[in-house]
């Protein structure tokens, strides 16, 4: 991968997110998510204890930290994926707690996995119709009679042949989803989360095992999600492409939130700069946490 992958066009950043001073938790001037008191141990190690966190509706929201941080252990609690120790939290103002994976995703709030999740066997577009909420031929009564069906169907298909097109996949899809790259596959997955026309999309390293071709249409398609009205939140270790499009950034250390704010304070607050960036700050990420070759320039 590229180490300063960059969007066509320069992002226009959100501002005025937060209220009052900027320090971990602050509170935020309208929260699509909020997080408190959770935590997550496995054995005698905390894997999460996040005190609280209000991640901001509309905008891009970017959350770092080291390999072994607690970020995708996060990712897993606040979706349903697992279940945490102790904690509550909301999205839209109701609680999540103990709510299933899949009901999570039907409230408006879906997730991409580090390791992507298509179904190798069934085709790109049977994958996608995969995601679509309120599938009707689903139920066993109305399974048996096409016509209550089959109009539904016609539009779920129609949605995703549309978001195929939109992230240059159609011509692929009649092929399995085995047979597409590590690039496809995080381009599918992106593309199978908005057939449920979510209002809160959670990436975790989004860019991950993506080849530089494709880096640069996953960032333009990560800010369309944006500018369509919907929030953000990603993990990812690549501290350039943070700062191009990411309006917040939440650090996370050892399980904690250590830091947040605008990519500028957050790349200059000294905790980030001791448990995270150490006296590389000026160094891609990538190359820091070894997920990418150093070049001679960031040696």
């Amino acid at each position: 991968m590229s180490g300063n992958p960059k969007p066509k066009s320069t992002p226009v950043k959100s501002t005025g997110l937060h209220v009052g001073d900027i320090a971990p938790g602050v509170k935020k001037v309208d929260s699509i998510l909020t997080a408190d008191h959770v935590s997550k141990s496995f054995g005698g190690l905390t894997a999460v204890d996040v005190e609280h966190l209000e991640v901001p509706r509309g905008a891009i929201t970017a959350l770092i930290g080291p390999n072994g941080a607690g970020k995708t252990t996060f990712f897993n609690l606040l979706t349903g994926f697992d279940t945490p120790d102790t904690g509550t939290w909301e999205f839209e103002g109701e609680s999540l707690s103990g709510i299933p994976a899949f009901k999570v995703a039907q409230r408006g709030q879906v997730r991409t996995f580090q390791l992507t999740k298509a179904l190798s066997l069934l085709t790109v577009l049977e994958n996608m119709k995969l995601g679509a909420k309120e599938q009707q031929g689903e139920k066993l009564f109305q399974s048996i009679f096409p016509f209550l069906w089959r109009k539904k169907e016609e539009e779920i298909e129609q949605k995703a042949l549309e978001l195929l097109e939109r992230f240059k996949l159609i011509k692929l899809k009649d092929d399995f989803a085995a047979s597409l790259s590590g690039g496809q596959r995080k381009l599918l997955e992106m593309a199978r989360a908005l057939m449920s026309n979510p209002t809160l999309v959670m990436l975790d390293e989004p860019m991950a095992g993506v080849n530089p071709a494709l880096t640069e249409s996953l960032l333009e398609h990560i800010l369309d999600l944006k500018k369509e009205g919907m929030t953000v939140l990603f993990v990812e270790h690549d501290m350039h492409m943070v700062r191009h499009i990411a309006d917040w950034v939440v650090v996370m250390a050892e399980g904690k939130i250590i830091a947040e704010g605008p990519p500028e304070e957050v790349m200059s607050n000294e905790a980030v700069i001791d448990a995270y960036l150490g006296s590389r700050q000026d160094t891609d990420l990538g190359v820091v946490t070894g997920r990418i070759p150093a070049s001679k320039g960031d040696a």
